[in-house]
């Protein structure tokens, strides 16, 4: 299995999580909380990260999952 990032993005009316370069969306949801909460369990289970977008397509939060050798330093 590849350690792609996963995305949580706008898709019409709904929320999209979608690996990293895919087309096709993994999940739709109607809630971006309940993409990010199915993005999450991706990225744990892939050792990856998870890319949450605004509305406008705009990246609003990055959280990572996996062996970080430099992790920042969380202000959250």
């Amino acid at each position: 299995m590849s350690k792609k990032n996963q995305h949580v993005v706008p898709h019409g009316n709904d929320w999209a999580v979608k690996g990293a370069g895919n087309e096709k969306a993994t999940k739709l949801v109607a809630t971006q909380a309940e993409a990010i909460k199915i993005a999450r369990e991706i990225a744990i289970n892939q050792k990856s990260e998870v890319v949450i977008h605004r509305p406008d397509g705009t990246i609003r939060d990055k959280d990572s999952y996996g062996n970080d050798p430099c992790p920042p330093i969380d202000k959250k």
